[in-house]
């Protein structure tokens, strides 16, 4: 029966965030790279409002270090329906740092799946890193496959959406 749950939520996870880069793809489709990270968050909200989808924005991510919780000014640009992290950027290009505070997040929150978007690129499919944390991704083989796999097929194809 868990087999079960962890692949409904597996699923879930990934339909979810499957929805999230294509808003994220049609916001950047319009205004293109070069605005501020606040404008392109400005637009997701926008389009997660009108998709429907529950999220909180800014949220704050206390530490918690030994047996005290630190609120040391961390915010999660968005959290998707309690499940999936967005952290957001607009720089010249990502950095190992970028990817490690996702992962840092996700583990402080106790969440599996992140996305680290970066916005100021040519084309947003090249901007996009799925983050994972834990052990709900990883295949029979104990390697993070899935997902990517399934963010290729997704990038990949999302030249047909349009």
């Amino acid at each position: 029966m868990e087999i079960l749950n962890t692949e409904a939520e597996r699923q879930k996870l990934n339909e979810l965030s499957g929805r999230i880069i294509g808003l994220c793809i049609e916001i950047h489709r319009e205004l293109g790279p070069g605005l501020l990270e606040s404008a392109y968050e400005e637009c997701l909200a926008y389009e997660l409002s009108k998709a429907g989808l529950r999220f909180e924005r800014q949220r704050a991510l206390p530490v918690r270090y030994k047996e005290v919780q630190l609120d040391c000014g961390y915010r999660l640009d968005f959290v998707v329906e309690g499940s999936l992290i967005i952290e957001l950027k607009a720089v010249t290009e990502t950095h190992p740092i970028h990817e490690a505070q996702v992962l840092t997040y996700l583990k402080l929150d106790k969440k599996p799946l992140g996305l680290l978007i970066n916005f100021n690129v040519p084309v947003l499919t090249k901007g996009v890193k799925r983050v994972v944390c834990g052990d709900l991704f990883k295949d029979e083989a104990g390697r993070r496959g899935f997902g990517m796999s399934l963010l290729s097929l997704l990038c990949a194809s999302v030249s047909l959406w349009f």
